[in-house]
């Protein structure tokens, strides 16, 4: 082997250990929402108390995040976990981590307890972020990640939460979009940012916002900039540049016991040595008229209306299947489920099959039993947007909730600080 062979191959490797531990964006680590292995399912990362609640806490208070996932293989094994602070674009920090952490960079994963009486044997695995061990002293963006055998290379998961400094007042509103060639079905996010305690020097750049739809990432907008600057006021009144479709309210179905049929599935039965649930089969809404009822913004959460006492070990596992009847195959894309239950991530693992015989889109997925949202979205090939309008409609009364985080950064700053964060919701009067 010549020795510029061997040089290319060394190369290489060092960039695929590179990509292991994270996605590269312009040589900078990018940290996303994602699993890394087929048998951990489940994940979750919210507010202690409240399954819906997005990961967002005060630096400084008492409030705890809670990490849960599951691992399918039924054997315990060595996780550890590490916190790394990100900028507002979510590539590392260039801080080190003993800076930005109080306690130990890299601690276990102590709390797991295998389950109890399924037929699907599984370990569950928590953890609760901030603790003696491990706390962030900076506020930002942060990428929880988990990995085996003191390996960071050796990923399991990666999960992102937020720590803000209540530095600027956010205020704004949600209403039809005032400019919207869309058949008035697209909805506007204005708001104001109140500055009084930041001392800006540069307005349109010290501070970076993103505007998000559901905590939905691939249609977030990330580079607003304010169309008005007053005195301690930056206003982001726009007509276009901050407008999405309204869409549709989540689809949703009840997998919560296995004894009986919950709404929207057609048949529950035990094929050994796992349950299926068959959803009834679904329709296109794009060309219905709106229908209103209460959902969750495409989340779930873990439950079971059978007799335990602890839903993480004794709910069990479920193949759910999913069917959307179509006249013909959709070319130059996929079609997807879509919501929480697959990481709000629109790829292979929830990547919906044509069958020819039945005329529609199929898909199964092991999902523990619980309370589901989901959409079928269309992804163009190549695109990193998932697009619901062509498949579930859209209309401007729609229940949507959207989050606006601002990130401040002057010259003097080295890091991003996260110094407001606001969630609104588009119940239109």
């Amino acid at each position: 082997m010549s020795r510029k062979l061997l040089l290319v191959i060394l190369f290489l490797d060092i960039i695929l250990t590179l990509n292991s531990v994270a996605s590269q964006n312009n040589g900078k680590y990018y940290y996303q929402n994602a699993v890394y292995r087929e048998d951990i399912k489940s994940v979750q990362l919210y507010r202690e108390g409240n399954e819906l609640s997005n990961p967002v806490f005060e630096l400084g208070s008492d409030v705890k995040l809670v990490l849960k996932f599951d691992d399918l293989t039924d054997d315990v094994k060595q996780y550890s976990y590490t916190i790394i602070h990100c900028d507002a674009n979510w590539n590392e920090s260039f801080i080190r981590q003993n800076e930005y952490i109080s306690g130990f960079t890299d601690n276990p994963v102590t709390d797991y307890a295998m389950s109890f009486n399924t037929t699907v044997k599984f370990v569950n695995y928590q953890l609760r972020i901030p603790n003696e061990e491990c706390s962030p002293k900076y506020s930002g963006n942060y990428a929880l990640v988990v990995f085996e055998d003191n390996n960071r290379e050796n990923l399991v998961l990666i999960q992102r939460f937020f720590v803000v400094e209540p530095l600027v007042r956010i205020e704004g509103l949600v209403k039809k979009a005032t400019f919207d060639p869309y058949n008035g079905d697209n909805q506007e996010v204005d708001f104001k940012i109140h500055t009084e305690k930041l001392r800006l020097l540069n307005p349109r750049e010290d501070i970076q916002v993103v505007l998000m739809q559901n905590r939905r990432w691939d249609n977030a907008i990330l580079d607003l900039k304010p169309n008005y600057i007053r005195e301690n006021m930056l206003d982001y009144d726009y007509n276009k540049e901050n407008v999405f479709p309204g869409g549709n309210e989540f689809r949703y179905f009840d997998v919560r016991t296995t004894k009986y049929t919950g709404e929207n599935v057609q048949e529950i039965k035990f094929f050994r040595p796992v349950y299926h649930a068959t959803l009834f089969p679904d329709a296109i809404r794009s060309n219905k008229k709106y229908f209103s009822y209460k959902e969750m913004n495409g989340n779930f959460v873990v439950e079971s209306q059978d007799r335990v006492t602890d839903y993480d070990t004794e709910c069990d596992y479920i193949f759910v299947h999913f069917f959307l009847p179509l006249e013909s195959r959709l070319v130059g894309g996929t079609v997807n489920v879509f919501g929480a239950l697959t990481g709000w991530n629109a790829n292979k693992t929830n990547e919906m099959k044509w069958n020819f015989v039945t005329a529609g889109y199929e898909l199964s997925l092991l999902l523990k039993q619980g309370y589901y949202n989901y959409q079928y979205v269309y992804v163009p090939e190549g695109a990193k947007k998932a697009d619901s309008v062509n498949l579930e409609g859209t209309h401007f009364v729609t229940e949507n909730e959207y989050q606006i985080f601002a990130y401040y950064h002057d010259l003097a700053s080295r890091y991003d600080r996260l110094v407001g964060f606001l969630t609104l919701n588009s119940i239109i009067k």
